[in-house]
């Protein structure tokens, strides 16, 4: 009786010192003072997405949905990048650094592609842009990219880019 009644005696009295809901402190988090959240780390907050959500304002737009008699990849991702928005109404309007750009969402055949284009087909930019928007589909668009980007244009200058993704 005397074992248990001086183990509960002792745990009681540590019990007593301490928040049992306040879990900093070796054993919980390693070492005393720990941060606890992604806020507390200093220079954490470069890690975290911009405050605009362009996945979120692209899936408010309308999916531009068509038929059409192209089978080959090429020439189906080329209909889809004639038909993407190019306004702020049918696209979501992204600022470059000296021409603007837009992105939205059109299917073609039923493949979905993300559309990444200038405001007319007439004012090109550099191929640079549609690599740079393949590695980052995921982030522009929140699907992850199911194959290479296309453009429309010059091996040098292009007016659109068309990448097919795979959102499931």
């Amino acid at each position: 009786m005397k074992k248990i009644l001086l183990s509960t005696i002792a745990v009681l009295t540590l019990a007593a010192c301490e928040d049992p809901f306040n879990r900093e402190g070796v054993g919980f988090t390693g070492i005393d003072g720990e941060p606890r959240t992604i806020s507390d780390v200093p220079g954490a907050v470069a890690f975290l997405p911009d405050a605009t959500n362009v996945p979120a304002e692209l899936a408010e737009l309308r999916t531009v949905t068509l038929l059409s008699d192209e089978v080959e990849p090429s020439k189906v991702a080329s209909v889809a990048i004639d038909n993407g928005g190019q306004t702020p109404n049918t696209a979501v309007q992204l600022q470059g650094s000296d021409t603007n750009l837009f992105l939205s969402t059109v299917s073609v055949n039923g493949t979905i592609f993300g559309v990444l284009r200038t405001s007319s087909n007439s004012v090109k930019v550099d191929n640079s842009i549609g690599v740079g928007f393949a590695e980052e589909t995921e982030r522009f668009t929140g699907c992850l990219p199911a194959g290479g980007v296309f453009r429309k244009g010059t091996s040098e200058k292009s007016s659109g880019f068309a990448i097919p993704l795979n959102c499931s």
